[in-house]
């Protein structure tokens, strides 16, 4: 057998663009390696903040983007995601820097759930800020029209702490605002029938959530893992 070269680092596919933060990432957050059940490659774009990206739409940042997702994929990424939902605003460039795959955000899935749904049910989204979460980032992602929105602003931990960069996190108040948020979504929308998480920090809660609607959730945890899958497929 002859081994191919050409990377650096091998049996890591998935590059994962990282904000440049300093709040907790419990195991299931993105940005906790134990999370993953395979090896991933971290690349930190510095001076992204939380806030920068999500309530400010990254603005200034694109080209330190592009930089970082070259890097990962000459590290050897053989596909690119990115540690915010918010950053389906950088999906069309990112994909036209790199020769690799690239999904920026969870909100991708949105059109894909609800393909799967029973008639009459559609999948609505659970964000870390609605009042930010615009047109331009839901079109990019092709999130369909009418989508139902949900969110954990106005709660007393989760949004606060994250998008405030805090370096301590209430956990379970974290897990009660997204609990509580949820459940707000689902009375507001009877035809709810799945529930995707924008924020790639609410995916330590999905199973709460899923126990609490009794719907299906779907997470960056979730599509990273599809993804991944793709370019590595397991070998039987």
């Amino acid at each position: 057998m002859i081994a191919q070269g050409g990377k650096s680092i091998y049996g890591a596919s998935v590059g994962i663009l990282m904000l440049d933060a300093r709040f907790p990432r419990i195991p299931g957050d993105m940005g906790n390696a134990t999370t993953w059940p395979f090896p991933v490659l971290y690349r930190i774009v510095r001076d992204a903040s939380p806030d920068l990206v999500v309530r400010r739409g990254a603005e200034g940042m694109l080209s330190a983007f592009v930089d970082a997702a070259r890097d990962l994929v000459r590290d050897g990424a053989d596909g690119i995601t990115t540690n915010c939902g918010f950053l389906s605003l950088f999906q069309q460039e990112l994909s036209e820097a790199v020769s690799v795959p690239v999904v920026t955000s969870s909100l991708m899935q949105v059109e894909m759930v609800n393909r799967i749904l029973p008639a009459g049910k559609r999948a609505g989204v659970l964000t870390i800020s609605a009042s930010t979460l615009t047109e331009d980032h839901l079109r990019k992602a092709q999130v369909p029209d009418g989508t139902p929105i949900g969110t954990t602003e106005g709660g007393q931990e989760f949004t606060r702490a994250i998008l405030g960069n805090e370096e301590a996190l209430d956990v379970e108040k974290a897990r009660a605002d997204n609990v509580e948020a949820a459940l707000q979504l689902q009375e507001n929308h009877p035809e709810l029938g799945a529930i995707v998480l924008e924020c790639t920090n609410m995916c330590p809660y999905a199973a709460d959530i899923q126990s609490a609607t009794g719907l299906p959730v779907f997470s960056i945890v979730s599509f990273v893992t599809w993804f991944q899958s793709g370019l590595l497929p397991p070998r039987f």
